[in-house]
């Protein structure tokens, strides 16, 4: 049943539980010490009064006077026994005072007692001679009205006191636990909202107070709710360029499988009634597969250096990246005999520790890219230097260069600027983005510089040579 209440609720319950035991105690405390008080201020005037009539019947004799509601009497003591002298103002039982008559002895004594009908009787018995003890009773019912007066009084004040206590803890309880509420209705608002349609959560826990603890719950839950709301964009993105992706993928493998179909129809064609182009049709098959090949090949690439679950498809050894520039320059010269080329290297090695093999499909891409999106005699300048801690590539053209709202992604997949440079290109797209990713799979970064007449990509690579050196 507890665990049902709210936490206002228990909250104000303990309180109520531990004031009231707080009460109790303060209240027995004043109850005890009140009772005490009265007695002792009963016993003194007993004790006076007694002193009083004391000297009064060693000087005038005869029986002793007393207050209103007061007994007292002169007990004669013989071997034991106590009788009440006649003239005393006694009770009608007298049994009680006898006996404590009896124990005074040669000392006094003071003792409660109960008299039948009447009450309790607090007793005072003090010798007057060897023979005679004076023993008088003041009535304890004022000092027990008292204390029941002052029980009452003290009760009804605690169960007032507790009823505001708990009204008032309660009111502040609830304002003080308002931002748990609003924290609550937070929570319940994320899970009405629909993820599988907008990743978006605007919902925040706002307002203020509720002490230091609360207000630190409060920061917790908004930057929770925060990295949830960039979690799910994050993932909104990925699903988006993965269905880019693909979408892409199918369109680029379409065309080569289709032109494919057409050349193997074209072929059986031939085959029976054109011999003489059955191998040009055979050549065209083969360029479109070894183009689908070269697109799979990409494809497959960018899918393993996008893994986090693996390592970056690397074979790492000393590499020597002026001779590899070299080379690659080498071949672009005898693959791009319209494109004049300016070979910049230094008279020593450049020393890293990379993928010879995916390094040279770095700058032969990097090559490949100025060709395709320049006109045939367009310059380009390849440059390698010692920068440090680092080693620069650089691959430069003198096209019309590339316009600013596409240099963000010209390195996304499948994606092609909508102007000169691309009309004549017959690439799928994925040069760049294989090339940034084998890049940043070496610890490298790469960035592109433009403007009408020089395009300029700048790859840093961190020159770490192996243990042997370059070639090792």
């Amino acid at each position: 049943m507890t665990r049902r209440l709210r936490l206002v609720t228990r909250l104000a319950l303990g309180l109520a539980v531990l004031a009231l035991v707080v009460f109790a105690v303060v209240g027995t405390v004043l109850v005890t010490t009140m009772r005490s008080y009265l007695a002792e201020r009963l016993d003194e005037q007993l004790t006076a009064t007694q002193i009083d009539q004391t000297k009064r019947i060693r000087t005038h004799g005869g029986q002793p006077r007393t207050p209103y509601a007061w007994y007292s009497g002169i007990f004669q003591v013989h071997n034991g026994t106590a009788q009440p002298e006649p003239g005393g103002q006694l009770p009608s039982e007298v049994d009680p005072l006898a006996a404590v008559a009896r124990d005074a002895g040669q000392t006094e004594v003071l003792r409660t007692v109960y008299l039948k009908g009447e009450g309790n009787f607090r007793v005072r018995a003090c010798p007057v001679t060897a023979t005679e003890v004076l023993v008088s009773a003041a009535p304890q019912g004022d000092l027990d009205r008292t204390v029941r007066q002052l029980v009452f009084e003290l009760g009804a004040a605690f169960v007032l006191a507790l009823a505001v206590l708990v009204f008032v803890g309660r009111l502040v309880l609830r304002k003080g636990l308002r931002p748990l509420s609003d924290m609550a209705e937070t929570a319940r608002d994320i899970t009405e909202h629909d993820l599988t349609r907008s990743a978006d959560l605007p919902v925040r826990v706002s307002g203020s107070g509720g002490g230091v603890e609360v207000e630190e719950l409060r920061t917790a839950f908004n930057r929770m709710l925060e990295h949830i709301d960039l979690s799910l964009a994050a993932r909104a993105a990925a699903d988006e360029r993965l269905r880019r992706f693909v979408a892409d993928a199918s369109h680029e493998l379409r065309t080569p499988l289709t032109s494919i179909r057409g050349y193997a129809d074209l072929f059986h064609y031939a085959a029976a009634n054109e011999p003489a182009e059955r191998d040009a049709h055979l050549a065209r098959i083969r360029a479109e597969t070894a183009r689908m090949s070269v697109l799979v090949d990409d494809l497959l690439l960018l899918a393993r250096l996008d893994s986090a679950d693996e390592e970056p498809p690397l074979r790492l050894s000393g590499t020597d990246l002026a001779e590899l520039a070299g080379q690659a320059a080498e071949a672009f010269r005898a693959g791009h005999p319209n494109h004049p080329l300016i070979v910049e290297l230094p008279g020593q090695p450049l020393p890293l520790w990379a993928d010879p093999v995916r390094l040279r499909q770095v700058v032969d891409n990097l090559l490949a890219n100025a060709a395709a999106h320049t006109p045939a005699g367009t310059e380009v300048t390849l440059t390698a230097r010692d920068a440090g801690a680092h080693v620069e590539l650089a691959v430069a053209d003198a096209g019309p260069g590339i316009p600013a709202e596409h240099r963000e992604r010209i390195f996304d997949r499948f994606y092609r600027v909508d102007d000169s440079r691309t009309r004549g290109a017959a690439g799928s797209g994925l040069g760049l983005a294989v090339v940034r990713l084998l890049v940043a799979a070496h610890g490298g970064t790469i960035g592109v510089d433009s403007a009408p007449g020089r395009t300029v990509f700048t790859v840093r690579l961190p020159a770490r040579p192996g243990p042997g050196g370059a070639g090792s």
